[in-house]
């Protein structure tokens, strides 16, 4: 891949993975409740579900899922569910503090398999990515050089800036933690993240393949 081409694609990746999204929000919760090193582990179930959208729009089979109504609202409607369902939890929790030496979390901490599978749920249920990655590498793939070159270095390159973001704002959330276990806090960052995941799981419902 030409260098000038690469970094057209790394500036496209960069904008992408900068704004914040249902996997951001998901890593940064994690961590004020959970703990930064749990937040890796959901982290990286997102960065995997994503890689594995690539791999798939790649290949062009993301082009048989972004054109098929039935696949694409299977994965809508499931994704959109997930989301609600963890606003739903946030939004009727009845957690007034977070403390970390004395918390039910604290003492019976969430497994690092629950941990990536949330992170790997979340990432995977946005079909509108199947559309976006299928209608971006045309864009950037060179027909007369070696594709398992090129898609290496899109791999590498998305996932590089997906994880530094992901961990960003986990980190992020570790630190405002220490605000956040104010009396009180908890429940108010609790409706406002539980609104957000409400929010994110009504419009992904909305989305069409066409869009």
């Amino acid at each position: 891949m030409a260098l000038e081409l690469w970094i057209y694609y790394t500036l496209a990746i960069l904008v992408l993975t900068a704004s914040p999204g249902p996997s951001v929000l998901l890593c940064l919760t994690t961590s004020v409740t959970d703990g930064f090193k749990s937040a890796i582990y959901t982290a990286l179930g997102s960065l995997t579900a994503i890689v594995g959208i690539i791999t798939l729009s790649f290949t062009g089979l993301g082009l048989v899922v972004s054109t098929s109504e039935l696949a694409f609202t299977i994965i809508k409607w499931t994704g959109a569910a997930y989301l609600i369902y963890l606003g739903i939890r946030a939004l009727t929790s009845s957690q007034h503090n977070y403390d970390i030496s004395n918390s039910e979390s604290a003492s019976s901490p969430r497994k690092p398999g629950n941990l990536f599978l949330s992170g790997f749920i979340v990432g995977a249920s946005n079909p509108k990515a199947i559309v976006f990655f299928t209608a971006l590498f045309p864009q950037f793939i060179t027909p007369s050089a070696s594709l398992v070159t090129q898609y290496l270095v899109f791999v590498i390159t998305f996932a590089v800036l997906e994880l530094s973001w992901l961990l960003f704002y986990a980190w992020l959330g570790a630190k405002s933690s220490r605000w956040l276990m104010q009396t009180g806090r908890a429940r108010f960052f609790n409706k406002i993240t539980g609104g957000v995941f409400v929010s994110a799981g009504l419009i992904l419902s909305s989305t069409r393949a066409s869009a």
